[in-house]
């Protein structure tokens, strides 16, 4: 038994030495590692398109990208420490909920450039990181073309056919409609491009008409 711990100790030995890390190259990788998250930090900053940007989460985009670097380094240079690693990290629960899907992407994005600089593929980082924030980029201007609103009115019940036919013009769909002992307040989708808002102050001067509130629709 004995003699087979010694041979075990002496194969990991033999990996740690094959396997070790200089410190420069410890410094390139976080170097590589840096620039990935400063692109995955800008992108998350300026085209967040959520109800309430947090910038801890920002920073715990480019701290995640780092901590992950830095765990394939330890893991690939030496056996011993990746399995204490693998140990430590089966033991961690995280219990905050991400509030939006999007944060989900990033928070991979960030693990996937981490793992692929800390494995030693740089280009694969570099350009996959550019490539995902360029998609992510076109697909926000695309989105934002055309955006989602919702209309609420509130009015008389004077006013009901003439809101109705404003309505329809602009191919709103019911989400909710309350009523009220002299009055209705209606909820609908609607979708234009731009920021032509003109059409509330028409519904605005319509008679009967008391309140007319326009929100971004973003699913939260």
């Amino acid at each position: 038994m004995s003699d087979y711990i010694t041979e075990i100790k002496n194969l990991m030995g033999q990996a740690d030495s094959l396997s070790s890390t200089t410190p420069a190259e410890i410094i390139a990788c976080l170097t590589f590692t840096i620039i990935c998250a400063a692109v995955i930090y800008c992108v998350y900053r300026f085209f967040y398109r959520g109800a309430s940007y947090s910038e801890n989460f920002a920073v715990l985009l480019v701290l995640v990208t780092l901590i992950t670097a830095m765990i394939i380094l330890t893991i690939s240079s030496s056996v011993a420490l990746s399995l204490g690693t693998i140990g430590a990290l089966s033991i961690i629960r995280f219990r905050s909920a991400v509030k939006d899907p999007l944060d989900v992407g990033f928070l991979f994005w960030a693990v996937v450039a981490g793992l692929t600089t800390g494995s030693g593929m740089v280009p694969f980082a570099l350009i996959g990181s550019a490539f995902i924030a360029v998609v992510y980029i076109l697909m926000n201007f695309i989105r934002t073309s055309r955006g989602t609103y919702l209309l609420v009115i509130r009015y008389e019940d004077k006013a009901q056919e003439e809101v109705d036919k404003k309505v329809a013009e602009l191919k709103g769909r019911l989400k909710n409609k309350t009523l009220y002992k002299n009055e209705t307040e209606l909820t609908v989708q609607i979708r234009f491009r731009g920021t032509d808002t003109g059409f509330l102050k028409e519904l605005q001067a319509v008679d009967g008409v008391s309140n007319t509130v326009l929100v971004e629709f973003t699913g939260e």
